[in-house]
């Protein structure tokens, strides 16, 4: 069964592509709103991976709903997971697009969908829906990670990626400069994929 994974480039998406590597005939899938290259950026680490890949272009309203959300709030947390719920309900419209995967971990807060929210998506639109990582917590899945994948990690600020968040930021550094991010992001480590281990 072909299946595609939302993928960023980090170690969560590219993870679950080499779980679900011997199982299901693979594409990686690099949503973007066309506010910054991550499409070219997420396309070179799936070379790496040896994975067919392609960029999905999001509804520019969809990043401007997320922002009003992260604006009114004040924190992220219900933008990105607006943003990921649209992006699957987006690839989920394509008629060959039946099975969508995500890199998405027990402890992880965003993006998470309730169990509500991806039975809505299956059942509307007829897929089946997969977090390969849904059983691993943060801890193992960097263990995992190190085995099987060679990776940078670094401040979320600087180090390269293609997720929702970095769109979202470059839209809100845009209209209110560096310190309206630094208000409404908590500080955290990001990782990025440079190829699977072994590999040059």
């Amino acid at each position: 069964m072909k299946t595609s994974i939302l993928f960023s480039g980090g170690k969560d998406s590219s993870l679950s592509a080499l779980l679900m590597e011997p199982f299901f005939e693979i594409e990686l899938v690099t949503c973007s709103f066309g506010l910054l290259p991550n499409g070219e950026l997420a396309a070179k680490t799936a070379k790496e991976l040896q994975f067919p890949h392609r960029i999905l272009f999001l509804k520019k309203e969809i990043l401007e709903m997320a922002y009003k959300k992260i604006i009114k709030d004040g924190f992220p947390k219900n933008a990105i997971n607006y943003i990921h719920e649209k992006a699957i309900e987006t690839l989920a419209s394509y008629p060959e697009v039946k099975c969508i995967a995500d890199g998405t971990r027990r402890d992880d807060r965003v993006p998470v969908l309730s169990i509500s929210q991806l039975r809505s998506i299956e059942d509307r639109l007829k897929i089946q829906y997969i977090c390969p990582l849904r059983g691993y917590n943060r801890k193992t899945v960097s263990i995992l990670a190190e085995r099987y994948l060679r990776i940078e990690e670094g401040p979320s600020e600087s180090t390269p990626k293609a997720d929702y968040e970095n769109e979202l930021r470059e839209l809100i550094r845009q209209r209110h400069g560096e310190d309206k991010i630094r208000e409404l992001f908590p500080a955290h480590l990001q990782s990025h994929v440079l190829s699977r281990k072994g590999q040059q």
